[in-house]
């Protein structure tokens, strides 16, 4: 494939890709919102507590032997149809451990949560029949099969979700709501995508995966497991409101990082495996990727960050504005993850998974030292830890790059950094407005075209190359339009 061909199936990738994710979770975020006024915090904490476990496991399906196929040159129906196969026993005795263990749960938590845990774990198994086809499509980079599953899950489930709420179903509700979501997204993708397991299995080609996968694996349990850390703490020595207060503040930014920075990440790895051979192409699409999702993702955290006392009184209720100061840690927080993302898949797609695993081992023990002593003071003391876990993970993700690729971060800095500095300019003038002390949707309809005008009026008048880039990717898709529109 030559790199114009490249380019073209990795940009249509990331807009499919981006259509997904920002329609996903467009539904998403209006459903929690209703949800939000439905329920309370401590149902929310409930559910949470549970998560905490299929999160973590859940793991061993979505990581290591999916991105080992993704990654090898020559996999064929042999390897995927192993791992399919592997993933499906691997699944079984993984619903079977919590479906033993949940007594032991509620006991740990001291809450009534046995048939919460031995539901909720059935997307354990569901998450098994859906992770190959996953694989598949993103080597295939047949990123349209995600928009029409996922999309049809989360709108379905969101009807459910509402209904069972409404009706007093409590925790119920949303446990319906997320086993719905997989079933429906699995069942949409099994039928769009033309892969089926065939009748084979070599332990041979399992065992050569597994030797780029399990890295990844680890690296991935690691990481998931050091994210929920906070939250089984926080769940054990606090109140499950103040896990909910916790948990809900993220999910607000995460609606920006799953759009831009989940789809970027999807086609990056394939992308980038394409040309793992010629260190300057993976450092020009590490490098781009950088620059344009932080130039992205900059303004609508801080800006998010900026405006979201009111967004969450006015959406949420007042009953939810004790998630505000956690809310600001984590836009912050999340402003730097194209970092992380563009450094780690560029290691992954240079087939160092052994540097992936051990920079996963540095951050996390970096990590919990971190949770360790912060633990006993307070919620918000754990959460300002993550501020400083965030720019020592940076550091450390990009030193292996700046010796397989002649990338280091301070020149990473270097190009990050007009972006983020425009964004704090427009954050700062835009919370501002809250100082007039207005309507909740007043002040909201002012902050959010000010923040836009001055981010855009400056990318302008200094002429910031991110911009410019931008602007000139997407001019010939809306040239395009026009044309078909016109003839």
């Amino acid at each position: 494939m030559d790199n114009n061909s490249l380019k073209q199936k990795t940009l249509t990738g990331f807009i499919w890709r981006l259509a997904e994710r920002t329609g996903a979770q467009g539904v998403h975020f209006v459903v929690s919102i209703v949800l939000a006024r439905l329920l309370a915090p401590e149902v929310y904490g409930l559910v949470a507590l549970v998560t905490v476990f299929t999160t973590i496991l859940n793991v061993f399906v979505d990581s290591g032997l999916g991105n080992a196929l993704v990654q090898k040159k020559d996999a064929d129906d042999l390897d995927f149809s192993s791992v399919f196969y592997f993933n499906i026993f691997m699944c079984t005795v993984l619903y079977i451990g919590m479906f033993f263990a949940a007594p032991l749960i509620s006991k740990f938590y001291d809450k009534p949560l046995t048939a919460l845990v031995r539901v909720i774990s059935l997307t354990l198994i569901i998450a098994g029949v859906k992770g190959i086809q996953q694989a598949y499509v993103q080597r295939q980079m047949l990123f349209k099969r995600f928009f029409f599953a996922t999309l049809g899950g989360t709108i379905f489930s969101a009807f459910l979700g509402i209904f069972l709420a409404y009706k007093g179903a409590g925790a119920w509700a949303l446990v319906a709501q997320q086993l719905s979501n997989a079933t429906i997204d699995t069942l949409i993708l099994w039928l769009t995508v033309k892969w089926r397991p065939k009748l084979m299995f070599s332990f041979q080609r399992l065992k050569g995966l597994f030797s780029f996968g399990w890295k990844l694996l680890a690296s991935s349990l690691l990481d998931t497991g050091y994210n929920q850390l906070r939250s089984l703490i926080i769940g054990k020595v606090y109140s499950s409101a103040d896990l909910a207060y916790y948990n809900k503040a993220r999910n607000f930014p995460s609606i920006i990082i799953e759009n831009v920075n989940t789809s970027i990440n999807s086609v990056l790895l394939p992308s980038m495996s394409k040309v793992q051979d010629s260190k300057e192409a993976v450092k020009s699409m590490t490098r781009r990727a950088m620059k344009t999702s932080t130039y992205v993702m900059a303004p609508l955290l801080i800006g998010l960050a900026a405006c979201g006392k009111a967004l969450i009184s006015l959406l949420l209720t007042n009953k939810w504005l004790p998630s505000y100061p956690f809310m600001v840690i984590f836009c912050i927080t999340f402003v730097f993850y194209p970092v992380h993302t563009a450094n780690l898949n560029a290691i992954k797609a240079m087939g160092r998974s052994d540097l992936f695993l051990k920079l996963e081992i540095i951050k996390k023990v970096v990590g919990i030292i971190s949770v360790l002593i912060t633990f006993r003071i307070s919620v918000m003391a754990m959460a300002l830890s993550l501020l400083v876990t965030s720019v020592l993970s940076q550091i450390i993700n990009s030193w292996p790059n700046k010796k397989l690729m002649n990338y280091g971060y301070l020149e990473q800095l270097k190009d990050i950094l007009p972006g983020i500095l425009l964004a704090a300019t427009m954050g700062g003038c835009v919370y501002c407005v809250n100082f007039l002390h207005l309507h909740n949707v007043i002040t909201l309809l002012i902050q959010v075209p000010l923040g836009a005008v001055i981010y855009i009026g400056l990318s302008y008048l200094l002429k910031l190359e991110a911009f410019s880039y931008c602007l000139n990717t997407v001019k010939p898709v809306f040239n395009k339009l026009k044309h078909r529109k016109d003839s």
